[in-house]
Formats: structure tokens, C-alpha cells, sequence
């Protein structure tokens, strides 16, 4: 057997070590009466050694229940030292205040700790059960360009000077998109591919400037069709990975249901509180401010929190002020205690705090039986509706976590998101940009539709969200030439650019494209939150830091002059 040293300890006649490979620990017994050369070695050894051993497996008399292997151990004849070690400069069993660099830096010591290994081995079984569902289900594992060209339409593409083509560059992929829809026209109907990409964007916890995308294209199907293969894969994933049974079909949600009910089109659902519409207190007595806000159709929604007494002041005039940078035009609140009313939100309506009470209890927004016994507090925002919503949202989520019961964290709440808007608004670019991507298809092909009201219209894609983290997102695509020229003219690119930047798609979409329609998830933000990890670093064998550098290698790095020669290049 072969392993590492993790932990020695000596007893008298007797130096147990725990011997550790990939698989896990088992204990190892040196007894000076059993073999005095071994046990004389096995007290020269220390953390981190590799060795070798021969021995017997027996029967320990003082079984360890918390590691499968407790119920043995081995008493060893022959031990050899393999390698030594330094004192390793981070903890393998503990680490107490290591930094994350630190980690980095010395990361195959890191990987050495049950649970990083733990999150690479699951990371290595989701993507088989990926592969294996995908591969019973007909679809065909079809490699694509890395060297590909530049597109950007979303984040900044990672460049690859061309050293026979100088002054031109190749761009590493965002995506396989145009690539897997050319597989599609092509005739393949079912592709897959588990494939790095790269984007050379700002990082934080959940990103990476390269990641890995579980990518699917078919042919020939409707949202139906591929929220169906989906469901069952995630299923498959659950059950054979996690020994979890996942209710299906997962839940679907309009995206205008999500940002009504929850301020968020990536709506955690184990979070037990909603936000509601309070137009219905207009019959009550609104004072003028709040009425002619209502009458110019501003939104006014609001936020009932259970069992929320410890929001103190100070916090709730922060809220006063987020909103205020948020863009909405009010922000109040109201506490109740035993049915009493009190806040300023009561200086908003001519009407006894009795009255408001009544009203509140009639909106149904949660379980407010309760109010006339137990503390709450409403918080409401007026304004335009968008701001409004996406607010509030916000303190839903933050201050959810405070009251879902823990075991309800390890809860997997499944969702699909669907219908979003076809186009927003950017007021960075002065245009309207594509909510997903300018390849999805709107929900109606009428030309004269797109170009009479496009900010209002819906878009045939879907998101599939988990405990209000977006694992990925798809769309129907657009099949036909004319609508995807459409579609370019719109998001303000001339005939030329288009042509530049896509017309080989253009020009395949002329030759029997079928409708299709796909999805991509991140891989590791999937085995992110199946580990209940907070960082994607946490789930990648060799991550960078998020300033995209690796303390491990050390990249990105200078190069010499004569490169920078060879393709044409110097640095300004």
C-alpha cells in the first residue's frame, strides 16, 4: 500500500500512523514487538512522507465509525520511505487563518485536504453522470474551435495574436454558440460538449476568467422538449451523485411572475416571504403624495417580514437611503407588535393603525394570522416599477437568510425562469442590447412586430435557477435569415458589420436550418452549489485569485521581445 503520512502518534511500543491516498485513511500499527526494525523507521516519520508498506489487515479492537476504514487496520512488516517532506507551509487535516493566496500558492498541498478532494472527485462524477445521461438520451460529444474569431457582444474576449497572419488575432470562445448551431444545420440534431471557455471580465466569487460550460444544442424541439431533458438530468445527477431524489418536473415561473414575487429574476425559494402589490390600499386613504404617485402610475409594493423586531432603526434608514440611490421614489416602513401599528408609514394614510392592519392582513402576501400576536415589519417602496421591485428583491434576499431553518439550506430549490424580455435598454451603450444573446428567438416572428415595439417583447429563452443562483441559461433559436438580420439591425449593427462579424452564420441560415434550440450551464457553479461551497475556486483543481493571476504559476506573465517580434508586436 501507498500513501501519504497525515497524522503520527506514539504510544510506548507503538507508532500509529494514519496513511492517506486519494481514496481516503486507514491506520497503520508499527509494534515494537511485532517488528522492531519497522517501528524503529516509523518513528523517524513525519507529516507528508511518502511511503510504501507490507503488512496484515486485522480487526481493530477500538473501531473509529466516523471513516469507512475503521473497522481495520494494518500491522506492518516492511515500510519504506518513498519521499520526504518539508514542513508544509498550509495545514492538510486543519487550517486555521490561511489565506485564500496562500492556499493558491501552495495548492497541490491544498488539493491534499479531504475537502477539496472531496469537491474534485464530485466534480469528476457530475460531469460522468452528465456525459452518461447525455449519451443514453442519443446525443453525440462533438469537440469545437478554441482558436476561434472575435465577437464581442458581452464581455471582452481573450485575444491570440496570429504569428502567420500578422496584425490579425484569433479570440478564445465566450461559447461554442455559433459553432454548435452550425452543428445543427449540419444534421448532428443532438450535440454535447463539457468545454472550457473563456471571458476577460471582471472576477468575484462565482467566476473565472476560464470556466467550464456543459453545452447542449438539438434540433427539432420546442422549451417543453428541453426543459423535459433537463429536469431528468438533474434528476440523474441528484440520485447517482447525491443519493437525492429530486420532485419533477421542476417548477416553471414566467419572468414577470419572478420579479412580482420576488424582486429577482434568480428567486431563492426557500426563502418564505414575498413581495406583494399594494394598489389595494388605495381605497383606503392615501395622503396626496402617495395618491397622485399611484394616479401617474408609479408602483407601490411592499414587504412583510415575520418575526423581524431586531431590524433596528439605523438599519432601516440605510434601506432609506439605498433606495434612494436604487432609483425608486419612497421607501417607508411599518412595525407591528400585538396588533399595534406604529412607523411612518402610518403618516402616509389618513386611516387608524386598525385599519391598516386589516388591510394588510386581506393581502394575502404570507401567513399574516399571525400578526396580531407575533412582531413583523412591512417595508414599502414607490416608484417606477423596475427599481421598485428589484429593490426589494434585494432585502429579501439578504434578510432571508436569517430566517430559513438551517436544514432548509441544504434544500435543493429547483426553478425555471422563462419568457424574459427580448431586448433591454443600456444607458452605458445608448442602445438596446440583447437580455441574453442577439441568436435567441422571439416569440413572434411578425418583422413588423419586432420593429414596431421591440422593448416589448418576450423572448422564447429560460434560465434554470438554484437557490436564487443562476446555473444557466438557453433559448429557442433564430432559424431563419431574415429574422436574425432583424434582429442585428436592431441591436444598431449596419449590414456591414453583420456581415463581418457573422455572415457565415448568416449565409448557413439559407441552407435548411432547422429549429433548434439549446442551453449551457456552468460546471462549476453547478458542483459549487451541490457542495454547498461559496466560491467556484473552491471546486477547481487550479484556479487564478480575482485579480486573474495565479499565485501557483504565476501567470499571466512578461514575455521576451523576440515573441513579441515573432508576431508583430510591441508593448506601448
Amino acid at each position: 500500500m501507498y500513501g501519504w503520512v497525515q497524522i503520527k502518534r506514539e504510544h510506548g511500543g507503538v507508532v500509529f500512523v494514519d496513511l492517506r491516498d486519494r481514496s481516503g485513511i486507514v491506520q497503520l500499527v508499527f509494534n515494537e514487538n511485532h517488528n522492531v526494525e519497522c517501528f524503529k523507521a516509523a518513528s523517524e516519520l513525519r507529516p507528508e512522507f511518502v511511503i510504501r508498506v507490507v503488512g496484515e489487515i486485522r480487526k481493530r479492537e477500538n473501531p473509529n465509525p466516523n471513516i469507512p476504514t475503521g473497522q481495520v487496520e494494518i500491522w506492518v512488516d516492511e515500510l519504506t520511505v518513498l519521499n520526504t517532506s518539508n514542513t508544509p507551509p498550509i495545514g492538510v487535516v486543519k487550517q486555521e487563518d490561511v489565506s485564500e493566496e496562500l492556499r493558491l500558492r501552495y495548492r497541490y498541498i491544498d488539493l491534499r485536504r479531504e475537502e477539496m478532494r472531496n469537491n474534485i472527485i464530485m466534480r469528476h462524477r457530475v460531469a460522468l453522470e452528465v456525459s452518461r445521461y447525455l449519451n443514453d438520451h442519443g446525443f453525440l460529444s462533438i469537440e469545437t474551435p478554441f482558436l476561434t474569431k472575435s465577437t464581442p457582444e458581452g464581455a471582452r474576449d481573450f485575444l491570440v495574436p496570429s504569428r502567420l497572419n500578422r496584425g490579425k488575432f484569433y479570440a478564445l470562445p465566450q461559447s461554442p454558440q455559433i459553432f454548435k448551431q452550425l452543428l445543427m444545420i449540419s444534421g448532428f440534431e443532438r450535440y454535447y460538449q463539457i468545454v472550457k471557455c473563456f471571458r476577460d471580465e471582471d472576477l468575484r466569487a462565482d467566476r473565472q476568467p476560464e470556466f467550464t460550460q456543459i453545452d447542449i444544442e438539438v434540433s427539432f424541439v420546442e422549451e417543453s422538449d428541453i426543459f423535459k431533458l433537463i429536469d431528468g438530468m438533474f434528476g440523474a445527477i441528484l440520485k447517482n451523485c447525491y443519493g437525492i431524489s429530486l420532485e419533477l418536473p421542476i417548477r416553471r415561473m414566467s419572468y414577470d411572475e419572478a420579479m412580482e414575487r420576488y424582486g429577482s429574476d434568480r428567486p431563492d425559494q426557500r426563502i418564505p416571504f414575498q413581495l406583494f402589490n399594494m394598489e389595494g390600499f388605495t381605497d383606503l386613504k392615501p395622503k396626496e403624495f402617495v395618491s397622485n404617485g399611484l394616479q401617474q402610475g408609479k408602483a407601490l409594493y411592499g414587504l412583510l417580514l415575520p418575526q423581524f423586531e431586531e431590524l433596528s432603526r439605523k438599519v432601516l434608514d440605510g434601506y432609506t437611503e439605498q433606495a434612494r440611490k436604487a432609483g425608486t421614489e419612497l421607501f417607508t416602513w411599518l412595525k407591528v407588535d400585538k396588533g399595534a401599528m406604529s412607523g411612518p408609514m402610518t403618516k402616509l394614510f389618513d386611516n387608524t393603525p386598525e385599519e391598516l392592519g386589516d388591510r394588510l392582513r386581506d393581502t394575502g402576501a404570507t401567513d399574516l394570522a399571525a400578526l396580531k400576536t407575533k412582531p413583523a415589519i412591512l417595508l414599502a417602496s414607490m416608484g417606477e416599477r423596475a427599481p421598485v421591485l428589484t429593490f426589494l428583491g434585494r432585502i429579501r434576499a439578504e434578510l432571508g437568510q436569517k430566517t430559513v431553518e438551517q436544514e432548509d439550506w441544504k434544500r435543493f430549490a429547483f426553478c425555471w425562469i422563462t419568457d424574459f424580455p427580448l431586448f433591454e435598454w443600456s444607458e452605458e451603450v445608448g442602445r438596446m442590447v440583447s437580455v441574453h444573446h442577439p441568436f435567441t428567438s422571439p416569440q413572434s416572428d411578425d418583422l413588423t412586430a419586432l420593429e414596431r415595439d421591440p422593448l416589448n417583447l418576450k423572448s422564447r429563452s429560460y434560465d434554470l435557477v438554484l437557490n436564487g443562483v443562476e446555473l444557466g441559461g438557453g433559448s429557442i433559436r433564430i432559424h431563419s435569415r431574415a429574422v436574425q438580420e432583424k434582429i442585428f439591425t436592431l441591436l444598431g449593427m449596419s449590414k456591414e458589420e453583420a456581415h463581418r462579424k457573422f455572415g457565415f452564420l448568416l449565409e448557413a441560415l439559407q441552407y435548411g436550418a432547422p429549429p433548434h434550440g439549446g442551453i449551457a450551464f456552468g460546471l462549476d457553479r453547478i458542483v459549487m452549489m451541490l457542495q454547498g461551497e461559496d466560491s467556484i475556486r473552491d471546486v477547481i483543481p487550479f484556479p487564478t485569485t480575482t485579480s486573474g493571476t495565479s499565485p501557483l504559476s504565476g501567470a499571466p506573465d512578461m514575455v521576451s521581445p523576440e515573441q513579441l517580434s515573432e508576431l508583430g508586436l510591441r508593448l506601448l
